[in-house]
C-alpha cells in the first residue's frame, strides 16, 4: 500500500515558519511539486491534470509548505510538501463563494445548488468571510470536475471574533435547512485563533470542542479564550 504521508523534507529541529501568506484550506497553484521517494503514481497524473495543492495543517520549515494532493476519488488522498518558491498564486476559499462551475450542466449538482441558495438566502452568513473547500473549492478553482451528484458542500467561515452557542445554533440550523431543500448537505468548519471547529460540534453544547492545528488537535472549551488552561 503507498503511503498517505511524504517524509518531512526537513529536520525535525528545524526553525518552523509562521507566514501567513497561506492559511489552512488555501488552494496553491504551482510550478513545480517536489516528488518524494514513495510517492503513489495517481500524484504526477493529478498534478498534470490541475497543478493544484491544498494548504494542510501541519508544522513545516521556512520555504517550505504543508500541502494534500487530491486524486480523482476519495482513496486518493495524498499529504506532501511544496516549496514557497514555487506558488504561482494562492487561493482563498472566499474567492469562491460567488462563483459558478465553467460548466453549465454542473451547476445543478447538489452542492453548488445549495452553495447558490446559501449566497442568497442565508442571511446568518452575512457579515462573515466564508467560502467553499473541499471538492466544490478545488472544482471552482481549477475547473476540473470533481463534485459529483452524492457530494457535501464543505464550508469554511472565518471567525476571528468569539461565536456563542446561541448563535452558532441559529447558523447551523439555517444551513442545514438551506441545503436539505437544495438537496444536499453542508459541513461546516469555523476558522477560530485555536483552529479548525467544527459548527456542528460548537452548536451542540458539547463541554469540550476539538480544534484542528498545525500542531495537532487540541480538545478545548473555548477556541477563542487565550487561556493556556483551557486546553
Amino acid at each position: 500500500m503507498s503511503p498517505t504521508c511524504a517524509p518531512a523534507p526537513f529536520d525535525a529541529s528545524a526553525a518552523l515558519s509562521c507566514d501567513t501568506r497561506w492559511r489552512a484550506h488555501d488552494l496553491l497553484r504551482l510550478r513545480r511539486l517536489p516528488q518524494p521517494e514513495g510517492e503513489p503514481e495517481w500524484v504526477r497524473y493529478a498534478f498534470a491534470r490541475a497543478p493544484f495543492a491544498v494548504v494542510r495543517r501541519a508544522p513545516a520549515a521556512f520555504g517550505v509548505v504543508a500541502v494534500g494532493m487530491r486524486g480523482a476519488n476519495r482513496a486518493q488522498r495524498y499529504a506532501t510538501w511544496a516549496e514557497a518558491d514555487d506558488i504561482v498564486e494562492i487561493i482563498s476559499p472566499e474567492d469562491f463563494a460567488a462563483s459558478w462551475p465553467a460548466a453549465i450542466g454542473r451547476r445543478a449538482l447538489p452542492a453548488f445548488a445549495t452553495l447558490d441558495v446559501l449566497r442568497r438566502e442565508a442571511l446568518t452568513l452575512r457579515g462573515f468571510a466564508w467560502g467553499p473547500t473541499g471538492s466544490a473549492g478545488f472544482e471552482l478553482a481549477t475547473q476540473v470536475p470533481t463534485v459529483s451528484v452524492t457530494s457535501d458542500l464543505d464550508l469554511l467561515i472565518r471567525t476571528p471574533n468569539h461565536l456563542s452557542r446561541d448563535e452558532a445554533t441559529q447558523l447551523f440550523t439555517e444551513l442545514q435547512a438551506h441545503a436539505l431543500r437544495a438537496g444536499s448537505r453542508v459541513d461546516v468548519q469555523l476558522e477560530t485563533p485555536a483552529g479548525g471547529v467544527a459548527l456542528a460540534e460548537w452548536a451542540s453544547g458539547r463541554a469540550r470542542v476539538m480544534a484542528r492545528h498545525a500542531q495537532g488537535p487540541r480538545l478545548l472549551a473555548d477556541p477563542w479564550a487565550t487561556q493556556a488552561g483551557q486546553t
